[in-house]
């Protein structure tokens, strides 16, 4: 099983400030929209920060600290980070979910998508399948198609216990991805050319504190654990990163 499950996200700074009060309100009117009768006013909708990007494809690179890929404009105003394992079926049922909220505001260049990539699944499981598919993604940065990639690959995600990750499972399931099998590609992923980066990669998954995956942080405070069912819902989802957008301030 993944060290991590629904019911386990967990705060940087505890107590209940400003984060908790707005997660809490986020709440109250989620269980108001579900009673019989009630209404509420629908939220407004989100007003793009720059000219949206064409097609399905986003700026994507690895940050400065040579593990950290990033997704979209590096000026949006919100920040989601996400530690995730490829084996990890919780982190599908996130990007299943509230994962696909996170594509039009980053596309609108709201929203920028930082990834740590953990593996630690290798050990528990058996098998290399996380360390391959971490692998694979850190190549398809070079073609500027990880994002993409990412998606296909929790689409046709294997059993957590199969270790289903091999190299021709990963290069076979790339076809999927527009121009982004090529020799360079293939290479990349036989031959595991980011072995380096996959184990500081899962060192930085470690030092973080991170308690396993999926965990999210925003602008740098993770989700309060009594609010973990959120990122799985993509109403609730979508409504919390509205709010902080439309306010900032509340969010630190």
């Amino acid at each position: 099983m993944c060290a991590l499950t629904r019911g386990y996200v967990y705060v940087r700074h505890g107590g209940r400030g400003p984060v908790a009060a707005l997660l809490a309100a986020l709440s109250v009117v989620s269980l108001w929209g579900c009673r019989a009768g009630a209404h509420t006013e629908p939220e407004p909708p989100l007003v793009a920060a720059g000219p949206a990007y064409q097609g399905r494809t986003h700026p994507e690179r690895v940050a400065s600290d040579g593990v950290t890929v990033v997704v979209g404009d590096p000026q949006a105003p919100l920040t989601v980070h996400v530690y995730l394992d490829p084996r990890c079926p919780v982190c599908r049922e996130f990007e299943d979910n509230g994962g696909r909220e996170l594509t039009p505001l980053v596309s609108n260049r709201l929203v920028k998508v930082e990834y740590t990539m953990a593996s630690f699944l290798d050990d528990s499981q058996g098998g290399t399948g996380s360390k391959k598919a971490v692998n694979a993604l850190r190549a398809a940065v070079d073609a500027g198609r990880f994002a993409e990639y990412l998606t296909v690959l929790y689409e046709e995600q294997p059993e957590e216990g199969e270790d289903g990750f091999t190299d021709e499972f990963l290069i076979d399931k790339a076809y999927y991805v527009p121009d982004l099998v090529t020799p360079e590609f293939q290479d990349a992923v036989k031959t595991m050319k980011y072995a380096d980066f996959v184990d500081r990669s899962e060192h930085a998954f470690e030092e973080s504190g991170v308690p396993g995956t999926p965990v999210l942080e925003i602008n740098g405070t993770r989700l309060e654990k009594n609010f973990a069912d959120v990122p799985f819902n993509r109403p609730k989802f979508q409504q919390l990163l509205q709010k902080i957008i439309q306010q900032p301030q509340r969010w630190r």
